[in-house]
């Protein structure tokens, strides 16, 4: 991930010198696991392709990733002050800063993604999921959902998975569909929707398990937030080993489908991996 590391390092050269610019390259390069870029490059690798045709698209998803985390930790929101090891964007550059960083970033992401050299028609349809999958029926909608959630104390296991559906699920397929497209296979699009969908439920239960079992060392941002703000997780509803067990099952169910699908799964089998093994 080095070259892509390299490649992301510098999408934001091209702007004017601003408070906002500065908050946007230390948000985006704060480090964190670059989950959403990995998962495209892998399943590109699978497909037999280089890497590189992606690294624009990758880029966005991940400005766009790194733009809800910024509003995500806002006063408002979360109101979380680390991320990453680092105090937060609010906090180290101010609230309205922070907002207008997190707007910017998400308008660049879709600048950057035009970047790509694949076919026309391809990049549109990319553009249009980018909207689609982050937008207000898509990653938004789960953040809304999750926000009305905190004050409903009975939720159900059912409408845990609804919010998580679109709050993580639909920006962790994201990256496999524009993949498969980029690959020129539209045709199995669907289901790397279904993967990612079932890798963001696990990996939703996984954050749920370590924000009551890791550390602040550990997990670069602060632990036990989700009780203090008295959510509804997973955990509480389950239990820690019951959460587990689910989250296996989610991931079973995601590598099952990955079998069916013309590829070498090698790439994707190994990422899937580390992600079910991960500490942070």
């Amino acid at each position: 991930m080095s070259d892509f590391e390299s490649y992301l390092s510098h999408c934001l050269d091209t702007l004017e010198h601003s408070r906002v610019h500065e908050a946007m390259q230390y948000s985006l390069m704060a480090g964190g696991k670059r989950i959403r870029p990995r998962l495209l490059l892998a399943v590109l690798r699978a497909y037999g392709f280089e890497e590189t045709i992606g690294y624009p698209v990758a880029a966005a998803i991940e400005m766009i990733h790194t733009y809800s985390l910024i509003h995500d930790d806002l006063p408002a929101m979360d109101n979380d002050t680390l991320r990453r090891g680092r105090p937060t964007c609010h906090v180290k550059f101010g609230e309205d800063v922070a907002i207008l960083a997190g707007d910017a970033l998400l308008t660049q992401a879709f600048y950057t993604a035009a970047a790509c050299t694949c076919r026309a028609e391809v990049l549109v349809e990319i553009l249009k999921l980018l909207s689609e999958f982050s937008g207000a029926d898509g990653m938004i909608l789960g953040q809304i959902k999750d926000l009305e959630g905190e004050a409903n104390p009975g939720i159900d296991h059912a409408g845990l998975q609804d919010i998580h559906y679109y709050k993580t699920g639909r920006l962790l397929s994201l990256p496999l569909v524009c993949a498969a497209l980029l690959a020129g296979h539209r045709e199995d699009a669907a289901v790397w929707e279904r993967i990612g969908a079932d890798t963001g439920l696990s990996f939703q239960i996984q954050d749920d398990i370590l924000d009551v079992t890791s550390t602040v060392e550990e997990l670069g941002k602060n632990i036990n937030s989700d009780a203090e703000n008295e959510k509804t997780t997973y955990v509480t509803l389950m239990g820690v080993e019951a959460a587990r067990e689910e989250a296996d099952r989610y991931y079973r169910r995601a590598l099952a489908q990955l079998d069916a699908l013309p590829l070498d799964a090698a790439p994707v089998r190994e990422l899937f991996d580390q992600l079910m093994k991960r500490k942070n």
